[in-house]
């Protein structure tokens, strides 16, 4: 068994779940998820973990991400990207790119969004894409995102402006509606005519690698378990208290000198990582123990967790 990350250059044409369906053939390794989905049309950097990393991918899930999309003014779909059919369209020639600009303002910060009825989260049980698909529209409640960059790197000005935007914003963020609500913030439509990220976490595009090139020979690019939590904060033990760990231990601050609001990636000394640790109160218990030895996957799936997607 594999235990270790591939960060993945996902093309254009592929679902996040056939990326994964493809590398567990190049691995053989059945167990095998990905973090944070992203659509078919959309490119850039995907997570996938394999063996026991698939435990961590929720602590890779919930990091923020960075993309670059472009949005298309004037034109209104029923999916809020290139994807979906036409709904409205009105030309919005008036706009420039001041003003594009400046209705980017109010969109900084903590924000709600409306998740769009092809996302794959659940309401009353029922994924709402799947209820897009019958036809189907319910109420869905505004969720909290935060975003912390919504740049214009470029501006064509035309009946129908077009706009390319670097966004920086917290998990569960959906890019296709920051379009929309773009559009409709400078009184007209838009929506999202593509989208690529750019970072998930500590890892962005110059670490990915094309899916080809891992489908071919994915060994030489997969990450440590340890490196794959490169972005969080580590605590380095001493024997003792591995064995402690290995056990499920649970510790005081003061004796791992743990400090700040975690979580903790907790490695020995030669780097290996042992297991992550949060606050329960004032105690710092385990959520994730990486044992030495795991008992075999049983042949199922492991997915990453969570419904979290980029344009979904």
């Amino acid at each position: 068994m594999i235990d270790g990350l591939l960060v993945v250059d996902k093309p254009a044409g592929w679902t996040s779940h056939d990326v994964v369906a493809k590398l567990r053939g190049a691995t053989r390794q059945r167990r095998i998820g990905h973090a944070g989905t992203l659509d078919p049309d959309a490119t850039g950097v995907l997570l996938v973990g394999l063996g026991r990393v698939t435990r961590l991918m929720r602590f890779l899930q919930e990091t923020t991400k960075s993309y670059r999309g472009v949005v298309a003014f004037g034109v209104a779909t029923s999916t809020l990207d290139a994807a979906g059919e036409e709904l409205a369209r009105r030309e919005m020639p008036e706009i420039d790119e001041a003003a594009v600009r400046a209705a980017t303002l109010p969109f900084l910060g903590d924000i709600e969004q409306v998740p769009p009825m092809v996302s794959a989260i659940k309401i009353g049980g029922q994924r709402l894409h799947e209820l897009a698909r019958q036809g189907k529209e319910i109420d869905r409640p505004p969720r909290p995102v935060r975003i912390d960059r919504f740049d214009i790197e470029d501006f064509t000005p035309g009946p129908f402006p077009v706009a390319t935007v670097l966004v920086d914003c917290s998990s569960g963020t959906y890019i296709r509606t920051l379009a929309a609500d773009l559009g409709e913030a400078l009184g007209g439509f838009a929506h999202l005519a593509s989208l690529r990220r750019l970072r998930v976490g500590a890892f962005t595009l110059d670490d990915a690698t094309p899916l080809d090139v891992l489908v071919e020979e994915p060994a030489p690019y997969v990450l440590t378990p340890a490196d794959a939590l490169r972005g969080m904060r580590t605590l380095t033990v001493d024997d003792a208290i591995a064995a402690a760990i290995a056990n499920g231990k649970v510790f005081d601050g003061a004796t791992v000198a743990a400090e700040g609001v975690g979580p903790f990636a907790m490695l020995d000394a030669a780097g290996t990582l042992l297991a992550v640790y949060e606050w329960k109160g004032s105690r710092l218990k385990p959520s994730v123990v990486i044992p030495a030895t795991d008992p075999p996957a049983g042949g199922a799936d492991q997915p990453a967790h969570g419904e979290e997607t980029a344009r979904e």
